[in-house]
């Protein structure tokens, strides 16, 4: 009799991951999954990038003693994380753990906390950005295969999905500090004392689709004004 006890929590994903491949490769989804793949790892790696970064210029040290104010995907990546955001839509990276008494700032730590959770959703934003001018120079003025157009394209994609998810203000999301700031001191007490509740409702949402059908618009939203910017700049050069 198999003691399952003694299966660790690596070689439960490790299996889960091999079920959800198996599955996609009778679902003929693989060829579509590997085209991601670019996407994720530079929207996570440059979206913790850029919290390691601000917390450093903030004057906390922490994610730069911790190896994180790089651009080297494996110090971002969580496995669970990106496995999640491969498969199921949503995800994350390795959290980049600050000390905010270590801020050198004039602002409070709250804003500081603010200006930090911010930088992850705004690099995955200027990411969007540069990807579709990318995206749009390689479809008008290169012979590139529909296949680099693709991946160039999920990037844009990927980069807006997560910086639009990570707005969503509930905790461990960037949105909750990002607006907390601006928030009534009533209301954040009630978000304290109610969080689990908050937090129960939110998984209930992930898990029913309904979270997606609220943030699919905002996304394609998003999406079809960097479109427009983007025809804009280079209606100019036609």
């Amino acid at each position: 009799m198999f003691n399952f006890g003694r299966i660790d929590r690596k070689t439960i994903i490790m299996i889960l991951l091999f079920c959800i491949l198996f599955s996609l490769l009778l679902s003929g989804e693989f060829k579509e999954l590997l085209l991601t793949i670019p996407g994720v790892i530079i929207a996570m790696t440059f979206h913790e990038f850029a919290h390691a970064f601000a917390a450093d210029r903030l004057g906390d040290t922490t994610p730069r003693a911790q190896g994180r104010l790089t651009l080297n995907p494996a110090s971002h990546i969580d496995p669970v994380g990106i496995t999640l955001l491969l498969f199921a839509h949503i995800g994350w990276g390795k959290p980049v753990e600050i000390n905010p008494y270590n801020f050198n700032s004039n602002k409070s730590i709250e804003t500081c906390e603010a200006i930090v959770s911010f930088a992850g959703p705004l690099m995955n934003f200027i990411l969007a950005i540069i990807f579709t001018f990318i995206y749009y120079a390689l479809r008008f003025y290169t012979n590139v295969s529909i296949l680099v157009l693709t991946i160039v394209n999920y990037i844009v994609v990927i980069n807006v999905g997560l910086g639009v998810f990570n707005l969503i203000p509930i905790p461990p999301l960037d949105g909750s500090k990002i607006f907390r700031k601006i928030l009534p001191y009533s209301v954040k007490q009630w978000l304290d004392n109610n969080m689990q509740i908050i937090y129960l409702i939110f998984m209930i949402f992930w898990i029913t689709g309904l979270l997606s059908e609220i943030v699919a618009p905002v996304i394609n939203f998003v999406l079809y004004w960097l479109n427009v910017l983007a025809f804009k700049v280079f209606g100019l050069f036609w």
